[in-house]
């Protein structure tokens, strides 16, 4: 197909994945905001397009019943059959019918994260939405390869270092603009320990705590996942953490 054709496909038309680009991505975009989902409308498919996008497949799983919730995938891509639910729901919304709850990830009912079979983190359903915005966003890399410097020159990369994997989740929530290193890390946001993240750094690491889980290079579990259960010993951190959370 010609680029100028694949450019112009229909919304439907095909699967829209991260790295994609064109006509049907803007119309998603566009659509995704119309329902409460905010999203920026460029036509490129990245990293926060596909958080958005897993914002949307949370909450359309829950509100649909029957062969349409089995039909949803939580994976931040969008096939045929999730984007003819998404244009029904714009439809419905413009019509002055019920609009569909408020916008969810995955989510457990508990206080405090939780690890899926595959090392990914579960949102807790309380948690305030930049919470499940940053866990999203940690769970796109949560298993890459640990690579020194990585995530800093580019965002997205083959590899993360310890800041560049926690700059990579705050970028994901709009938190940061651009990557920190571990010294900055220990000098940003407020000071003390936050109700839902903390960030522990100094010179020569950081990781961070959301919503219970840690979110560490060092000591990653059998699955290879950054999210782990237990904590580390905190003495020669400085603690931060992000405002208002």
């Amino acid at each position: 197909m010609a680029p100028a054709e694949a450019a112009n496909r229909q919304l439907g038309a095909r699967t829209l994945a991260q790295g994609v680009r064109g006509r049907d991505v803007r119309v998603m975009q566009d659509f995704l905001t119309r329902t409460g989902i905010p999203t920026t409308v460029d036509g490129r498919f990245g990293p926060a397009t596909r958080t958005k996008v897993r914002a949307w497949e949370g909450r359309a799983r829950v509100s649909n019943a029957g062969a349409n919730a089995a039909s949803i995938r939580i994976d931040g891509r969008m096939p045929p059959a999730e984007a003819a639910l998404l244009r029904l729901e714009v439809e419905q919304t413009e019509a002055g019918q019920s609009p569909a709850p408020a916008p969810a990830l995955l989510v457990t009912p508990t206080e405090k994260a939780t690890l899926a079979a595959d090392g990914s983190a579960v949102a807790p359903a309380s948690a305030p939405e930049a919470v499940k915005q940053i866990i999203a966003a940690g769970n796109e890399i949560h298993d890459k390869p640990y690579r020194y410097g990585g995530g800093h020159a580019n965002r997205i990369d083959s590899g993360y270092d310890c800041s560049g994997s926690m700059s990579y989740a705050f970028q994901g929530a709009g938190m940061l603009k651009a990557a920190l290193n571990s010294s900055g890390f220990a000098q940003w946001g407020e000071a003390g320990p936050g109700q839902w993240v903390t960030v522990y750094a100094n010179a020569g690491h950081s990781y961070m705590v959301v919503a219970g889980l840690r979110f560490d290079t060092s000591g990653r579990s059998n699955a290879g996942s950054r999210w782990q259960t237990n904590q580390r010993p905190t003495n020669g951190y400085a603690v931060r953490h992000p405002a208002g959370l």
